[in-house]
């Protein structure tokens, strides 16, 4: 098994880092790339699902993405210490109706040595908008690093 970078102790700079790649991989939309950061016996707790395992991650990420059109996801530093980071998170996205959702969220997440993640508890509302209320408009993928963070957009 690899490390993944940047690996604990967690400084300021380090746990805003690990943020940044987590934040750059969900909005890939990749469910096979993004259980990579997850250790092989991940659990996790999704909204009311209780996963174990990266295959029941991926089945979980699979289904959200199918569901969750035009997903586009901004993270920012809420806490962190040597092993574990929280972090708050808002992504916009739509259903198959078209209805826009801006889902606002918190993660509780910590770490092995190695820098995979091995627990991942996540609690998220969403927020039912419309259209004209988007406030991400960058292309499918990557943030760009000139695209205001949460705190910047009063988020």
């Amino acid at each position: 098994m690899s490390a993944r970078p940047p690996l604990p102790p967690f400084t300021r700079d380090t746990a805003v880092q690990k943020i940044r790649l987590a934040e750059d991989a969900w909005n890939t939309r990749d469910p096979a790339r993004v259980v990579l950061a997850y250790s092989p016996d991940t659990r996790w707790r999704n909204r009311v699902e209780f996963l174990s395992g990266r295959d029941e991650a991926q089945a979980l990420l699979t289904r959200k993405w199918a569901r969750e059109l035009d997903y586009r996801l901004i993270k920012e530093l809420w806490a962190f210490d040597s092993h574990r980071i929280a972090v708050r998170f808002v992504y916009e996205w739509h259903d198959d109706a078209g209805q826009w959702y801006r889902s606002h969220g918190n993660e509780n997440w910590a770490f092995d040595d190695q820098g995979l993640m091995v627990r991942r508890h996540a609690s998220i509302n969403d927020q039912p908008i419309a259209a004209s209320e988007r406030r991400f408009h960058w292309p499918l993928g990557r943030r760009p690093d000139d695209h205001p963070g949460l705190s910047e957009l009063g988020l």
